[in-house]
């Protein structure tokens, strides 16, 4: 975990996770210096560095074909945990979690074509499958990307639970006044906010179009685009930003930003828009939710699965659909208000406590070789 929603994740399990609640004197962590440096010290905590692993991933797979059994064992480790979701060892038990469902749905590992990525994807679909079969336990983020994973890899040796990621809550968390249109205006304009990475299927293009066609129907609408991107996808999103808004007057993208300075453009917005064909959780939205913003979404799952009744839904392949919904969401200061209101009363349900309580309980029963008890739709 070097980067991105599986780096949040590790860093938040362990900052607030309680272990030894669970029965665990220590935990190791083992990895490069980026990681180790996002980790905060614990009592109970050994951060480990292995130089391999600030190298190429060819690097990082010989680390944990080599040396990551031999480590485990001389730690007297009772259970591997392995958030990547890729592990080839003997070491058990061995846990493991899936957070990523590029590849294991075909439609979108395609859009990729005939290229290095798609080869990637079908890399990681064998080696995860691989693992998943393998492992002695397995985690996930949603009921959606279990059922997915698993109609793929068909059968798992070991127990499944889902747990959710929590909300990273930032100082934006506000309980928003709704403006009606009228009070918007050329010089105040409502504000669309669309955080994430600029990819094949997040289709960030479909939201430019559906955008020029609010301007064109008169409403003061200006929509800022934020997360790193995919070259060939950010060079798509260029094309369509230079033929409908050349000289950006409604559309900015404004790259990557820290989180810190993130929280500045959720305090800034007056909506969220979420327009990807592909998750298997989907952090922003909690983020989107957790600054009290009224969100318009796409209609796959597993965002309906998080978002529930505080979103308001379209067709993501479709500007049109997207143009709907977001001039029902702009035309309707309650519909925003009932929005919002829902948003800050459902995000409370994803917690990292939460998260990391429920995960040192699934990776206490799996070390001590007991079946965990789940309830019926987490089994």
């Amino acid at each position: 975990m070097r980067a991105g929603g599986g780096l949040i994740h590790l860093v938040n399990l362990l900052r607030a996770g309680t272990p030894c609640a669970h029965g665990f004197s220590k935990v190791v962590v083992w990895a490069g210096n980026a990681t180790l440096s996002r980790i905060e010290a614990q009592d109970w905590l050994v951060k480990s560095h292995q130089h391999l692993l600030d190298k190429s991933l060819l690097y990082r797979i010989f680390w944990q074909r080599a040396h990551l059994v031999a480590l485990a064992r001389s730690a007297g480790c009772d259970v591997l945990f392995v958030p990547g979701g890729s592990y080839s060892g003997s070491f058990s038990p061995a846990v493991t979690m899936s957070q990523n469902l590029l590849p294991f749905e075909w439609k979108e590992l395609w859009r990729y074509g005939f290229s290095s990525t798609t080869f990637r994807l079908l890399v990681l679909r064998w080696a995860q499958t691989r693992t998943f079969r393998k492992a002695d336990g397995v985690i996930f983020l949603t009921e959606f990307a279990r059922d997915v994973v698993t109609h793929v890899v068909r059968k798992t040796r070991g127990e499944t639970k889902i747990i959710p990621h929590g909300a990273e809550v930032g100082p934006a968390g506000l309980t928003r006044k709704q403006l009606r249109l009228s009070e918007y205006s050329t010089e105040q304009p409502f504000r669309l906010l669309y955080v994430s990475i600029v990819d094949l299927y997040k289709h960030q293009w479909h939201v430019v179009d559906a955008v020029t066609k609010l301007r064109k129907s008169g409403l003061p609408v200006v929509l800022d685009l934020v997360g790193p991107a995919y070259p060939p996808a950010l060079s798509q999103l260029r094309k369509t930003m230079s033929r409908v808004d050349p000289t950006s007057v409604f559309i900015r993208y404004l790259g990557e930003v820290s989180h810190q300075d993130l929280y500045k453009y959720y305090a800034e917005a007056d909506a969220f828009v979420f327009a990807s064909t592909c998750e298997t959780f989907g952090q922003v939205l909690l983020e989107a939710m957790s600054a009290g913003l009224p969100i318009a979404c796409s209609n796959r799952y597993p965002m309906r699965e998080i978002v529930s009744d505080a979103g308001i839904y379209f067709d993501p392949e479709d500007a049109n659909d997207i143009a709907r919904s977001l001039t029902e969401l702009i035309d309707s200061p309650e519909l925003r208000e009932t929005l919002a209101k829902a948003s800050t009363a459902r995000v409370k349900m994803f917690s990292w406590e939460r998260c990391a309580s429920e995960t040192f309980g699934f990776l206490s029963t799996i070390a001590c070789g007991l079946p965990s008890i789940l309830a019926p739709e987490q089994s």
